[in-house]
């Protein structure tokens, strides 16, 4: 029968270089030349958290980790004899993972049960070609980037098929650990308290695959529609089933809306109604390869609900509005170049005569390059008063 002593000797003799240093010059060191960690096996799953200080015969086996120093700590992670047993699996062998400067001595074995996964991929069948390779100890470095508390609850997936979120660590942080160690992120594999923020995460989820589907059902249409005509935007206004347009053809509404495509969807206007959704879709559209994206909710005018006349002035129409989303994308390529056109050299490249080449000017353009002088003192002999009215007719 192996004494507790016996166990943790061994072990420091593993994981403790410096004690072999201490050593050196009082006798000779026992640390194993090989590569492999010694096969050392605990009572418990997970070793417990034992400090060098505490080093006894009589020191507790079951915590949960053993520590080297302020910034080395090591875990043993390890299948039961009864479970190893019971599922075929190897016992003994041993490979050291660091990650966040923290060794973690685990069977590969435990990593056949989800093959899919990297480390699955690693250190399954396949290991003979597999392209990480160890360090001159032995010693796989993975998971870069991730905390070695988030790594240890990532190791009980292999276990149980769950992981439970450690205290102090954000979803955003556990989901970007799973992506990388190609984990399933869903509701069956991730046990969390703040459900709030698992669920949080679950509805991006299901917004991206929601809106690539309205994308190509409902919106690609419309862009295809507005490329065929030889535009290169386009401005979707998302309408409920229930939402009627009726705009008088002689007094239409003036804030250009006769330029928007129109989508009737209930469904996609609840869609858009959250803001976490607009950033969802807006990501989407980005990674589709779309520029000057923008979605929002505004108004769009409806019906006419009444016409103001006003002596010797235009008539005042005034429309009914609905507060509804829009989405505005782009797929112009030459969008960073000026639209600025400067028309008298443009014909100049073309036409010797620049008398005949500034007669082909619109007349605003003539006027914004070059006022007329009677014009403007026309202006300035105005009457006081009349000048103070059209200024409050015009605000």
């Amino acid at each position: 029968m192996v004494k507790a002593g016996q166990i943790f000797s061994a072990l420091i003799v593993h994981i403790s270089p410096s004690v072999d240093r201490e050593r050196g010059e009082g006798g000779s060191s026992s640390r194993s030349s090989s590569p492999r960690p010694p096969r050392v096996s605990l009572p418990h799953s997970h070793v417990g958290h034992i400090p060098r200080s505490l080093a006894s015969p009589g020191v507790d086996h079951h915590s949960k980790t053993l520590s080297q120093g302020s910034s080395d700590m090591i875990y043993i992670y390890d299948l039961s004899s009864k479970e190893g047993h019971r599922s075929g699996l190897r016992l003994g062998e041993r490979v050291t993972l660091i990650v966040d400067n923290t060794r973690f001595v685990v069977d590969p074995a435990i990593f056949t049960a989800q093959p899919n996964t990297m480390l699955g991929r690693m250190f399954g069948s396949g290991r003979d070609n597999n392209f990480t390779r160890p360090n001159e100890k032995g010693e796989f470095e993975v998971a870069d980037g991730i905390s070695s508390t988030v790594f240890r609850a990532i190791l009980d997936y292999y276990k149980s098929g769950i992981i439970r979120c450690p205290d102090g660590v954000s979803i955003p942080e556990l989901r970007e650990a799973c992506d990388y160690l190609c984990i399933s992120f869903n509701y069956s594999t991730i046990k969390c308290r703040d459900l709030s923020a698992l669920m949080h995460e679950l509805s991006n989820d299901g917004a991206r695959r929601q809106f690539e589907c309205y994308l190509e059902e409902m919106v690609l249409p419309l862009m295809v529609a507005s490329a065929q005509s030889g535009e290169r935007e386009c401005h979707v206004v998302v309408l409920t089933d229930d939402d009627v347009v009726d705009w008088d053809e002689e007094y239409p509404p003036q804030m250009g809306e006769e330029y928007s495509q129109i989508i009737y969807s209930t469904k996609l206007y609840r869609f858009f109604k959250y803001i976490e959704n607009r950033d969802v879709a807006k990501s989407v559209l980005k990674d589709r390869g779309l520029k000057k994206i923008r979605l929002g909710i505004e108004g769009y005018p409806t019906y006419k609900e009444k016409v103001k006349r006003r002596p010797g002035g235009r008539p005042e129409v005034i429309y009914n509005y609905v507060q509804r989303p829009f989405i505005r994308m782009s797929w112009e390529k030459e969008e960073g170049k000026s639209r600025h056109v400067d028309f008298q050299c443009v014909k100049s490249k073309s036409t010797t005569n620049l008398a005949a080449a500034a007669a082909d000017i619109p007349q605003d353009q003539l006027v914004v390059m070059h006022p007329p002088g009677p014009q403007v003192d026309e202006l300035d002999t105005l009457p006081q008063q009349h000048s103070a009215s059209s200024n409050k007719d015009f605000f």
